[in-house]
């Protein structure tokens, strides 16, 4: 072995994933690099040349540029480039110069296809959690979802010194039926309330007993790897109903029986299921409760962000029609047909842990004054209703209980035509959130005519397609001015990023103007982008990288919404890139610079445009 040869081993000992190689294989990759000395300002290939390998940053750094000179990155040791445009169609997207005196290491492009193709570490990592072909649901399953997935980690315990009616007092004021013991952070025992009824008020004792009396010791465990089937098989061949969960004899988290049930029951099918029938507004509240738990469980089974998403809609599309039940039964049949659409998250079919609520009601022109009389009392009772459930007034009350939103076809398409033909910074505002519009119950097709004339005039209307695109790119992705990931610097949120303002909307934003570009009728943002790639708006290979930016940024988010959860705290869209790895970090700086340059190609159509 040369000593270069032995250097870039030595190097790629510390950069994943090459450090989860077999040492011999690892040897034998490192003689596939070529170690080269570059000097500041070289230009290590031009955005839009042929690449056929990729290139890994040693020492020094390395500036990333795109077609306008706009820095989008800077590169530091243990940094890839040049991975998406081999993977993607064999040309680079950016222009790469050596900011510093550098050293860095190439490898070609066969070699790297060999390794994604025999490792499955290489597979994950460079194909950023598999793209369009891993967007399989799991649902929720028990049996294959892990512990730590299922587990409460916020926990109560005690001592072997606790007394038994301290134990007996904390239980019912916690609503748990068992302790686990623990001394330090080790665990040394468990009692339940069979202990305490068995152990202590059948057998006469004070309730003075300590815990170390009447405790089980050296209890049955579970270690984080365990699946759900071995809860469910430890659970019914020792007829036990709560399992801790142990790494190295250090307490991590509890399972219950209780959390078994509560998994199975919490379900969409379920949720929607329980929701349709709901007899009132605090009946809906107890259904929409555990959508937290449901995100969690969802997201712990490994669903992608979109079938996550989608099914957590499907409970706030039920909870909608529902309340339209109730108000009809309250206030009689609808005097002319109308439409309830839902714009905002629930209109993209993309609502998460928390929403609030944003609709309109289009009512058949034939409604007379009287009639609309029905309909703003019909909006106030759903919005109501909406509301108790916790789907909250929207602060900028986009909803059908405003006047404004509750109109007649033939205003609604006044609104469009005036947004689309003055399109001031209001009318942007309000044609975004109009434009993502989705029937949720009544007469369909009040909606799917508008909705076709609007698209047709907004296409062609280059002005308002102009100003569109222009606040399409207001939000930008968090990445500093040498390509890191900029955080929120002050406050309760200090050292985190806001993931949906700064990751999520900016993605959403640029499929609206694809959508409206190519007069595309879907609302839901993944299903956008790909109409948007298969109708030629946007190339295959922007296409490709935007996506798979969105469902690494989405899936993070929700990741993040689900640890939350579990942890007991309310879900929020604040992620700290600390609480990341190595991994997640580097992958989501790359997926906010694909973010970064779509938003600078949509701008230049923008300046040809106006």
């Amino acid at each position: 072995m040369t000593q270069d040869t032995q250097q870039v081993r030595e190097f790629l000992q510390t950069v994943p994933p090459f450090n989860s190689l077999p040492l011999d294989e690892l040897a034998r990759v490192a003689g596939s690099f070529s170690r080269r000395d570059v000097p500041k300002g070289t230009v290590i290939h031009a955005e839009g040349e042929p690449i056929a390998s990729i290139w890994l940053v040693e020492s020094g750094s390395v500036e990333r540029t795109d077609a306008n000179g706009a820095l989008v990155s800077l590169l530091n040791p243990r940094d890839f480039f040049g991975v998406r445009g081999l993977l993607r169609d064999g040309r680079v997207m950016t222009t790469a110069t050596a900011a510093s005196d550098s050293v860095l290491l190439c490898l070609p492009g066969r070699e790297l296809h060999r390794l994604i193709a025999e490792h499955s570490a290489f597979d994950r990592f460079f194909s950023r959690g598999g793209g369009s072909g891993a967007r399989v649901g799991r649902q929720n399953d028990l049996a294959t979802l892990k512990v730590t997935d299922l587990m409460v980690s916020k926990l109560v315990s005690a001592t072997p010194q606790t007394s038994a009616q301290d134990a007996a007092r904390l239980m019912r004021e916690r609503h748990i039926s068992s302790l686990p013991v623990v001394e330090g952070e080790k665990l040394v025992g468990i009692v339940t309330t069979r202990d305490l009824s068995g152990r202590v008020l059948a057998e006469g004792r004070s309730g003075d007993t300590s815990l170390a009396d009447i405790m089980t010791r050296d209890p049955l465990t579970l270690s984080p790897q365990s699946l759900g089937s071995d809860i469910l098989n430890m659970m019914l061949e020792n007829r036990v109903g709560h399992l801790p969960v142990v790494r190295d004899g250090k307490l991590l988290g509890m399972i219950t029986q209780t959390d078994v049930t509560r998994y199975q029951a919490t379900s969409s099918a379920h949720l929607v299921r329980d929701a349709a029938m709901a007899g009132s507004f605090a009946d809906l509240a107890e259904v929409t409760e555990r959508i937290p738990q449901l995100l969690a469980h969802l997201v712990g089974a490994h669903n992608a962000h979109d079938v996550v998403t989608r099914l957590i809609t499907d409970i706030a599309d039920a909870a909608t029609r529902r309340l339209l039940k109730l108000a009809e039964e309250k206030f009689g049949p609808a005097p002319v047909p109308f439409v309830w659409a839902a714009c905002g998250s629930q209109g993209r079919q993309e609502q998460t842990g928390l929403s609030d609520q944003d609709n309109c009601i289009i009512i058949d022109d034939s409604a007379s004054p009287d009639d609309m009389a029905y309909f703003t009392d019909l909006a106030r009772f759903v919005c109501d209703g909406l509301d108790a459930a916790g789907y909250y007034y929207c602060p900028g009350e986009m909803m059908a209980c405003n006047p404004r939103w509750c109109q007649p076809l033939k205003v609604w398409r006044r609104y469009f035509q005036g947004w689309i033909n003055t399109p001031s910074p209001e009318a942007q505002m309000l044609a975004s959130v109009m434009f993502d519009l989705r029937p949720i119950g009544g007469t369909a097709s009040l909606f799917e005519a508008l909705q076709e004339e609007t698209l047709e005039s907004a296409s062609k209307n280059s002005i308002f397609v102009a100003h569109m695109v222009s606040n399409s790119i207001k939000h930008t992705p968090p990445l500093g001015l040498f390509g890191g990931l900029a955080t929120i610097r002050s406050r309760e949120h200090r050292n985190h990023v806001d993931v949906k303002l700064s990751g999520v909307v900016p993605v959403i934003d640029l499929a609206r103007v694809y959508a409206l570009r190519g007069r595309i009728p879907a609302a839901n943002t993944r299903a956008r982008l790909l109409a948007a790639e298969e109708q030629g708006v946007v190339s295959a290979s922007g296409a490709r990288d935007l996506i798979e930016a969105f469902d690494l940024i989405a899936d993070l988010r929700l990741k993040n919404q689900a640890n939350q959860v579990r942890m007991g705290r309310k879900p929020d869209n604040f992620l700290a890139p600390a609480d990341l790895s190595d991994f997640e970090r580097s992958h989501l700086r790359d997926a906010f610079v694909v973010v970064r340059t779509m938003q600078n190609a949509v701008g230049r159509i923008a300046g040809t445009l106006g």
